[in-house]
C-alpha cells in the first residue's frame, strides 16, 4: 500500500541530480558531526549526562516552570501561559494590538510554525517578517521549512537568485554568487529591522534558576530582532527548560556539534529582562506536550533539543526530502512528534524509516527516534492504520514459523521461485518492494539440508 510519503518521495526522486545533491549535502553535515564527536573523549558521557538532565527536568516540569516564571517576573518580564496553538496565537495578537504593532520581525522558531502563527497574524493585518536567511527565503517563496535547522537547504543558489531578482532584492541579473546574494539579503532585512515595532524570538533553552531565555543563531538576527524594536516576545515550548547554567553548558557543547558540525553557534544570546524603556513578554506553550509526557512508550521525544542530527543521518530523509512528510517537522523526530500529535492523521510517516537506527546513534539526548518508530509500528493496527497486505503476510509468516513441518516443506520447494520471470517481481501493485530491488536466487539446497548431510559445520 502506497503512503503519502512514498508518493511524495517518488516525485522528489524524479530529479535524480537534485536528489543526489540533497543526499550528499546532508551526509557531509553528518560527517562533520562525527569529526566533532571524535575530538571530545568525553562525548558519550556528555550524551548520557544530557539525557539524564532532560529526563530529570521533564519529570519535574511543574517545579521548574514555576521557578523559571518567577525569576522572569521579578525582573518585570510578563509571563503568559498558552494551553494550545489557538491560545498562543491569540496571546501574541493581543500583545501586538495593545501596542498598535503593524510589523513584527522574528528570528527562527519552529514553535510558531507548529502553531501557524505567521498566517494567523498576517490574515489580521500584521506583517510578520522572518529574519533568519533560510526562513526569509522560504517565506518569500511561500514554502515551509524542509529541515528544522537549515530550512532552505533544499534550494540551490540559482533558485534563490532568481527569486531575489523577481522580488527586486538583487539587482545584478544572473549573479548567483552566495556572498552577493547574502549581502543583498542583509540590505533587504536591514530596512525591515528599522521599520519593525516588535520583535519575536524562539528559545533554544530556558534556564530555570536564572530566568534566561537562551537563543542560538549563526547570523545574529535574534540580537537585531531584540535590539531595534522596543517590544520583545519570546515563544517557548515548556519542554525547553534546563535547571541551571551547569546543565546549559552540557547542551551548548552538544547542540551545534550535532546539528551543523560546528564547535558552537556564532551567537549565543541570553535574554532575561527588557532593556530600559522596553517591554519583554514570554509565552510558555503546552500544545499537547503534557499529553506527550503521559505516554509511557514515547515520552522520550520530549527530550529532543531540535538539533536536526537525526535528519542529517537518515537515509530515507536524505533521499526523499522534507516535503515528502505530512507533519511540519520531517525526518525521524518528526515521525514521532506527528504520531504523538495525531496518530490518525500522521500515521503515513511511520513507513518512512528503514529501522537502520542511525538516528539513535547520533541523537545527543538518547531520544532514540528510530526505536520509537518501531514501537509506533506495533500500534498501527490498533489505530486501524495497518497495511492489510502486510497483516496478511505477517499472519502467513507466523503460521510458517510456528510449524516446523510446514517450514521445512516450504524450504524444499522455495527454489521453484527462481523460475518466476524477473519482470513479474517489479509490478507496483503486486510487489512494491520489488521496485528497485533484484529478485533473490534461492539455493538448490537449504542450510538445514546441508547441515543434516554434514556438509556445513
Amino acid at each position: 500500500m502506497s503512503t503519502f510519503h512514498s508518493k511524495n518521495a517518488t516525485l522528489f526522486n524524479k530529479d535524480v541530480e537534485k536528489t543526489t545533491w540533497h543526499d550528499q549535502t546532508f551526509w557531509s553535515v553528518r560527517a562533520k558531526r562525527d569529526i566533532m564527536a571524535k575530538q571530545l573523549p568525553e562525548w558519550e558521557t556528555l550524551r548520557d549526562h544530557a539525557s539524564a538532565i532532560k529526563k530529570h527536568t521533564i519529570t519535574h516540569l511543574a517545579d521548574y516552570l514555576e521557578m523559571f516564571s518567577k525569576n522572569l517576573e521579578t525582573r518585570g518580564v510578563i509571563v503568559h501561559w498558552a494551553k494550545d496553538a489557538e491560545e498562543f496565537n491569540k496571546t501574541v495578537l493581543d500583545i501586538l494590538e495593545s501596542h498598535k504593532v503593524k510589523k513584527m520581525v522574528k528570528s527562527k522558531s519552529m514553535l510558531t510554525e507548529e502553531c501557524g502563527m505567521n498566517d494567523y497574524l498576517m490574515s489580521r493585518g500584521i506583517d510578520v517578517v522572518e529574519t533568519d536567511l533560510g526562513e526569509r527565503i522560504i517565506q518569500l517563496l511561500h514554502q515551509s521549512p524542509s529541515h528544522i535547522v537549515m530550512p532552505a537547504i533544499h534550494l540551490k543558489r540559482e533558485e534563490v537568485g532568481r527569486m531575489f531578482e523577481e522580488k527586486g532584492i538583487s539587482k545584478e541579473i544572473g549573479n548567483y554568487d552566495p556572498t552577493y546574494l547574502t549581502r543583498c539579503a542583509r540590505y533587504h532585512l536591514r530596512e525591515e529591522f528599522m521599520g519593525a515595532e516588535a520583535g519575536m524570538t524562539g528559545c533554544n533553552f530556558g534556564v530555570a534558576s536564572t530566568g534566561d531565555c537562551v537563543v542560538c543563531t549563526n547570523e545574529g538576527n535574534a540580537d537585531m530582532t531584540t535590539s531595534m524594536p522596543k517590544l520583545h516576545i519570546v515563544s517557548m515550548g515548556i519542554e525547553k527548560l534546563v535547571p541551571d547554567y551547569d546543565s546549559l553548558a552540557v547542551f551548548q557543547r552538544l547542540l551545534c556539534r550535532c546539528g551543523t558540525g560546528q564547535p558552537t553557534t556564532t551567537y549565543t544570546s541570553h535574554f532575561r529582562q527588557a532593556r530600559p524603556d522596553a517591554e519583554m513578554h514570554v509565552i510558555l506553550v503546552d500544545n499537547g506536550r503534557s499529553n506527550m509526557l503521559a505516554d509511557d512508550d514515547h515520552w522520550r521525544s520530549m527530550k529532543c533539543i531540535r538539533c536536526g542530527a537525526c535528519m542529517n543521518t537518515c537515509p530515507v530523509y536524505r533521499r526523499s526530502g522534507g516535503y515528502s512528510y505530512t507533519y511540519f517537522i520531517p525526518g525521524p523526530i518528526g515521525v514521532n512528534l506527528g504520531m504523538l500529535k495525531d496518530p490518525q492523521k500522521y500515521s503515513d510517516n511511520v513507513s518512512a524509516c528503514s529501522l537502520c537506527l542511525s538516528c539513535d546513534n547520533v541523537c545527543p539526548t538518547h531520544v532514540d527516534p528510530g526505536s520509537q518508530i518501531y514501537l509506533w509500528r506495533q500500534r498501527l493496527d490498533s489505530y486501524g492504520k495497518a497495511d492489510p497486505m502486510k497483516k496478511t503476510m505477517s499472519m502467513g509468516m507466523k503460521m510458517l514459523f510456528n510449524s516446523p513441518t510446514l517450514y521445512t516443506t516450504a524450504l524444499k520447494f522455495a527454489p521453484l521461485a527462481n523460475y518466476v520471470p524477473e519482470a513479474l517481481t517489479h509490478l507496483q501493485r503486486l510487489n512494491p518492494w520489488g521496485i528497485g530491488h533484484a529478485k533473490p536466487e534461492f539455493a538448490k539446497k537449504s542450510f538445514h539440508e546441508l547441515w543434516n548431510e554434514g556438509k556445513v559445520k
